[in-house]
């Protein structure tokens, strides 16, 4: 038979943590559908197996697997690129934990992988968690982001807010504060996302797992920059 936690059987426990993760995966079909193929159900579900993949190589037990699953499916929910104002919004997934009944602690762990791991945050220097759950979820999103996938992602970003592909006269900025980041306004190209951010994140790995994946994807990024400035210039 199996042991009980406060009156919860193991299998209780089965079931529950299953229930949680259906409505987690319904919570992101729901609330990310109608965005650009950048930021959609697929890219979260996507960052979900890779998160998972690499907790399993880098040796999570059980327990901190449902939380980098459950914080990898939700992670793009409030994404503040997708928001009226700009501010990222964590009350729907919130909301959501609290429903479902997580134990606090699970709770505080989750919020703080999901409010912590983006790209602007770094770019602040604020210092987030150093916990190889928040290290497996921040390289899987930063894994999507990059590679062949990654390119496909930037340039359906750059299309959906009508961006100009490249233009030599535009360089890429450099030393960006979290706010210039945020602020899509400005006069950007989408070549130049792969000089700001991209070409960055192969060295900005948490985990030893992440650091092995990305250099493969890492190389093709370069390898189609190259192919593109050449034929953008008409030498190919």
């Amino acid at each position: 038979m199996g042991g009980s936690v406060m009156g919860v059987t193991a299998r209780e426990m089965e079931e529950r943590q299953r229930r949680t993760l259906q409505m987690a995966e319904k919570l992101v079909e729901s609330t990310m559908a109608g965005r650009d193929a950048s930021h959609d159900a697929a890219h979260a579900f996507r960052v979900r197996d890779l998160a998972l993949s690499l907790a399993m190589e880098e040796g999570l037990d059980n327990n901190s697997l449902e939380i980098v699953e459950i914080a990898a499916l939700l992670h793009d929910i409030g994404d503040y690129k997708y928001s009226k104002d700009l501010v990222e919004d964590t009350s729907i997934v919130e909301n959501f934990l609290n429903e479902e009944g997580l134990e606090e602690s699970k709770r505080h762990k989750i919020l703080g992988i999901i409010k912590g791991m983006g790209f602007k945050n770094e770019v602040a220097q604020i210092c987030g968690d150093s916990s190889l759950e928040f290290g497996v979820v921040q390289d899987a999103d930063r894994l999507d982001a990059i590679g062949a996938i990654g390119i496909a992602r930037c340039f359906t970003y750059g299309g959906s807010k009508n961006r100009i592909l490249h233009d030599p006269k535009i360089t890429p900025r450099q030393n960006l504060s979290k706010e210039n980041y945020i602020n899509k306004s400005e006069n950007q190209t989408t070549i130049n996302h792969f000089h700001e951010k991209l070409f960055k994140l192969k060295d900005m790995m948490k985990t030893e797992a992440g650091r092995k994946r990305a250099e493969k994807r890492h190389n093709f990024m370069v390898d189609f920059i190259e192919e593109f400035y050449e034929e953008w210039n008409g030498r190919t």
